[in-house]
């Protein structure tokens, strides 16, 4: 399966798929949040996976990563979350962090430690998904993860960062 770039009417069915995985909605349809879906062979999506990058482009968050139930324990949702953290890493990118309540021994296999949710939420102050949890009070349920991304950095292939995706179009 390949991965394509969410956009326009696709986010109507990325929101429906990550409503029903009981992930975040909010900014998904913010030009800075980059999202990508896998789907099969009759266009149903079957997996996402994404980010959202710092003002600055040194932290990512990584975000919308869910697999299809009936697509689960196959590879599935390593293949989505690697796929995320190269993107992110190919940005320039440093640092991925991420919320998981649910998924800790998951990201853990894929190098993710323990976080601070206050240094998450002070490193990436200006993504949907901070702003969101900060002005609801839920950032203080949540349990943070990050990891370095300096070994997964590869400068000689190219990826598309127009000046727009990596600006904020609002803030908290």
């Amino acid at each position: 399966m390949s991965f394509h770039r969410v956009s326009g009417p696709d986010i109507d069915h990325l929101r429906s798929f990550l409503r029903d995985s009981d992930l975040t909605l909010a900014g998904l349809d913010d030009d800075a949040v980059r999202v990508w879906v896998e789907r099969d062979t009759d266009g149903t999506i079957v997996g996402s996976t994404g980010f959202e990058l710092s003002s600055g482009g040194e932290h990512a968050l990584i975000r919308s990563v869910a697999v299809a139930p009936d697509r689960r324990a196959a590879g599935a949702g390593s293949r989505l979350a690697l796929f995320a953290l190269e993107q992110a890493a190919r940005a320039d990118a440093e640092r991925a962090w991420l919320f998981s309540r649910r998924s800790g021994p998951f990201w853990q296999k894929l190098g993710f430690t323990s976080a601070d949710r206050h240094r998450l939420a002070a490193a990436l102050p200006d993504t949907r998904q901070v702003c969101l949890f900060i002005e609801t009070g839920q950032l203080d349920r949540e349990i943070a993860w990050s990891r370095t991304l300096i070994d997964l950095s590869n400068k000689n292939e190219p990826i598309s960062t127009s000046k727009s995706s990596l600006e904020r179009s609002s803030t908290c």
